[in-house]
């Protein structure tokens, strides 16, 4: 029988209360975002300012030199790292030696925002995670997941444990037909241990429940914590399901504040899946209360950044 899905309700979060910030601003944690090619400066904009408005206590964003100094005036709350960048202004792929040192001090990074190069994403993914440390937190959103199915082996095995996905719908199912054709070079198991015929029924049952869940899939094979279209699964099985939000959620830059919340949050210290339920939480729960007073259809993703530490305060009061 596949695990039982969670109901996430305002009731059942104050039950799983998030860390009480302590002293400084550091103290909540220091927040990379990485992103904002010359074309799409603003998401790596709204995926910073969501982490701030979640509780994150220091911000850096890291994009296109071009794109640099105008990003660095919108959002004075933040450090600013000028990122090379390409002839057509994607953020180059050996970008690393401008954001190493960021990277010692982050509590968690976010990679994909405004990204617009699968290739150079890609490389620049596998410089990321041999610099920074092994137990760094990356959050992946947007080009960063379409690059994982370019990733190598080693990369793929260093994320593994603490790695979060928040895929849109189109997303996963690219991310589903990357993890097939990674699955299928994969070694076998050893069938010769005195268990056999019970490892392999409870594998086979494992597979069945896979099969019908492709977001458990997902979270199996890249060891990986998933948020997507309001439903949040772990590779251990656990399943949850914000049952806020509505279709007008579905705006540009709506995943971009997704994903900056998580951040936020994960650099507060709050572990992979008590971060995707409660940033999944409080991003549906905006757009609800965005569409009380806007209308279901027509706010901007902006608009649900002011309305997170409202909801925020609302379930920790």
């Amino acid at each position: 029988m596949p695990p039982v899905e969670t109901i996430l309700t305002p009731t059942g979060l104050r039950d799983w209360p998030l860390p009480v910030p302590e002293g400084d601003k550091s103290s909540r944690g220091r927040v990379l975002v990485i992103g904002g090619a010359r074309t799409a400066p603003g998401a790596v904009m709204l995926a910073g300012q969501a982490a701030l408005r979640v509780g994150a206590g220091v911000l850096t964003l890291a994009v296109a030199q071009s794109v640099a100094g105008p990003v660095a005036a919108a959002v004075p709350e933040s450090a600013v790292l000028w990122l090379p960048e390409t002839a057509s202004g994607s953020v180059a792929g050996g970008s690393v030696e401008v954001i190493q040192r960021a990277l010692g001090s982050a509590a968690a990074i976010l990679i994909g925002p405004g990204l617009d190069d699968v290739d150079e994403t890609a490389e620049l993914i596998t410089g990321l995670v041999s610099a920074a440390p092994q137990d760094l937190p990356i959050v992946l959103d947007a080009y960063a997941i379409g690059a994982l199915g370019q990733l190598p082996r080693h990369v793929l095995t260093a994320l593994r444990g603490r790695l979060v996905l928040t895929p849109n719908h189109t997303e996963l199912e690219r991310l589903l037909a990357a993890a097939g054709e990674q699955s299928g070079g994969a070694d076998s198991g050893n069938a010769d241990s005195g268990n056999a015929d019970s490892d392999n029924a409870d594998s086979a049952a494992s597979d069945s429940d896979a099969a019908d869940d492709p977001q458990r899939r997902l979270a199996e094979h890249y060891e990986a914590v998933l948020s997507s279209d309001n439903r949040i699964v772990t590779p251990a099985g656990n399943r949850w399901l914000a049952p806020a939000g509505h279709s007008g959620l579905g705006t540009s830059g709506s995943g971009d504040v997704l994903a900056g919340a998580l951040v936020g949050l994960l650099a507060r210290g709050v572990e992979l899946g008590q971060a995707a339920c409660w940033a999944t939480y409080l991003h549906a729960a905006a757009g609800d209360r965005l569409a009380a007073r806007v209308g279901s259809l027509g706010f901007l993703a902006r608009e649900l950044l002011d309305q997170l530490p409202l909801v925020l305060t609302e379930l920790q009061a």
